[in-house]
């Protein structure tokens, strides 16, 4: 099945595995056989097996601050500033695009859900932002 070739002390060791099932190797070193027995069963998968936690639920696009007259405009999820369509001033309307987002090989666009005056633009062309960072101020 396959051959290795060890050295241990100035030792050459020729190790050939001849055959496997289950749990037991039969192998030869150096032309001389011996039959192994693991502990452990060895397990064999073939698809690896990815664990993640759960995912949360998406953040709104627009979050008010009730305590506050402006509204910020949030980051959906992390990703790189392609593009800003705005400038501080401009009156946007609801689904004008403000920026492109680029998450994942993915522009994003993101649009506006409410009217308004662009008071601060906290983000630039080429920033990579985090999922929930305020990109937008509106007045």
């Amino acid at each position: 099945m396959k051959n290795f070739k060890f050295r241990i002390y100035d030792n050459n060791y020729n190790v050939k595995i001849v055959s496997h099932e289950d749990n037991i190797i039969d192998l030869e070193v150096n032309g001389t056989s011996y039959s192994v027995k693991l502990s452990e069963e060895v397990k064999v998968t073939k698809t690896p097996t990815l664990v993640r936690s759960a995912s949360k639920r998406p953040a709104e696009l627009l979050k008010v601050n009730v305590s506050s007259s402006k509204t910020k405009i949030v980051a959906p999820i992390p990703g790189t500033v392609l593009s800003i369509d705005i400038n501080v001033g401009d009156e946007i309307k609801v689904g004008d695009r403000l920026l492109v987002l680029e998450a994942m090989k993915m522009e994003n666009n993101i649009t506006s859900e409410k009217s308004g005056i662009v008071s601060a633009i906290l983000v630039k062309i080429g920033q990579q932002v985090l999922q929930n960072e305020v990109l937008i101020e509106l007045a």
